[in-house]
Order: C-alpha cells, then structure tokens, then sequence
C-alpha cells in the first residue's frame, strides 16, 4: 500500500507502443499520480496485485479478446480485470481494453462486421446523458477504430452508441468505465497511429488525406471536452 506521502499511481496496460493514455494521461500527471505501463503480452511482465495501483487503465490492441489459441496472455489479462473489478478499485478500458472488460464480466465479444476507423457521432443514450460523457456532447464526432463489438454485461445499461454500433460504453457503478471509442486521443500524436496502423489503412482503403485532416481539425476541441470528461470521471471514482 502507498504511505500518506507516496503518489498515487495508475497501471497502464499497453498493447501497442504508439497508443498511450494521452489526455488521460497528462491529467493523471498535472495530479501528481504516477504513471507504470506494463505490457501484458510479455512473458517478462509482472503485473502488481490487482488491488495495489490506485487505478488501471486498459489501452486498445489489433488483436480479438476471443483469440486465446493465438496470443495466449489474454486468459491472464482477463483474470487479472476480473480480480480488479471484484475489488471495486477504479478501472477504465478504452477500445479493446472495453472488450477486455466486457468480456471479464461474462459478456461476449465477437467481430461487428464492420470495420470502424475514423470521426464518427457519438449518440448517448438516456442513461449516458446522465453520466460523464454529457460532457464530451451528445451527438459530437469521436475517433473509432476497431471492428469487434461487445454484448453488455447483465444487468449493464448502454451509454452511447454509433450508427454502426450500438453499444460503445457502459460502467460499473462509480469505479468502472468501459469505452470502445478514443477519447484520448492527441491530435499531435496522431501521425504514430497511422504510421502504425499503416497496412491496416491500406488494405481499408480509408482515406488517410481526410482522416488527418479530420483529426487536426476535429482534436483540439476532443482534448478539451476529454479533460473535462476524465476529471469528472475521477472525481466520482473517488481520485478527484
């Protein structure tokens, strides 16, 4: 356990290099919590007791929560969201890191059959109006990019939903919050994700000229209302 004096401290589990916590992360910082990442699919990684980081944030991947026989890690890091959430200790998954959740819950998650990449109107549902997401605006363009889906754990309401997809978050009473959208995102750190994404962008065909420009049009104003979202967030997680 940290002593009165120690800084509070986030685990971040990363999946790719060129995705990091970005807005999130930069709120953490300015509130003086200390940031660890740690990569899952290592064998060299050990991650600490589920009930010692003050909070966990569960980054987004290229791989499927349900393909186990292929990167065997996943079982673990599924075991590891589950003990999480049984502590009711603050945890947010963002993309896959939603699904990883999800999937922790007891729900499935499964291909959507439709590849997501790029701005896109994020609709809150009744019960999303009534959380932090009002703050990022309900119907504002968000950055997506996955193609698998998550069914909602029981008894879970949706809170926001796209015309392609229907479920895009949910949370666990004040500590949980499952997002399969990017509200993170940096518009100067966007260039790595296509630098990274680049054969997936290819075999797409997604326009990269209109999803740059998108990007740098559209990411200032994202950061702002992502700042406001995260530290309402926070404060309701008991780390105001």
């Amino acid at each position: 356990m940290n002593s009165p004096m120690s800084p509070r401290t986030a685990l971040v589990l990363s999946h790719l290099a060129f995705e990091d916590p970005g807005t999130l992360g930069d709120l953490l910082e300015s509130r003086g919590f200390r940031l660890r990442t740690a990569e899952p699919a290592l064998p060299s990684t050990r991650l600490p007791d589920p009930g010692e980081p003050d909070l966990v944030v569960v980054l987004g991947g290229p791989f499927g929560v349900y393909e186990e026989d292929l990167y065997p890690h996943i079982p673990e890091e599924i075991a590891y969201i589950r003990d999480r959430l049984s502590l009711r200790k603050p945890i947010v998954g963002i993309c896959l890191g939603a699904q990883l959740m999800a999937r922790a819950l007891g729900a499935r998650v499964y291909p959507s059959g439709t590849q997501e990449i790029g701005w896109a109107p994020l609709a809150l549902t009744e019960e999303g109006r009534q959380t932090p997401l009002a703050l990022l605006g309900d119907g504002n363009p968000m950055l997506h990019w996955h193609g698998d889906t998550f069914d909602l754990p029981e008894g879970i309401p949706s809170l926001a939903r796209t015309a392609l997809v229907p479920h895009q978050a949910f949370r666990i009473e004040h500590f949980g919050l499952a997002l399969q959208f990017h509200p993170e995102i940096r518009a100067r750190d966007f260039e790595r994700w296509l630098l990274g994404h680049a054969f997936e962008l290819a075999t797409r065909k997604i326009d990269l000229p209109l999803l740059r420009h998108q990007t740098q049009t559209l990411g200032p104003d994202l950061e702002s209302r992502a700042r406001a979202f995260f530290s309402r967030w926070l404060s309701e997680a008991g780390l105001g």
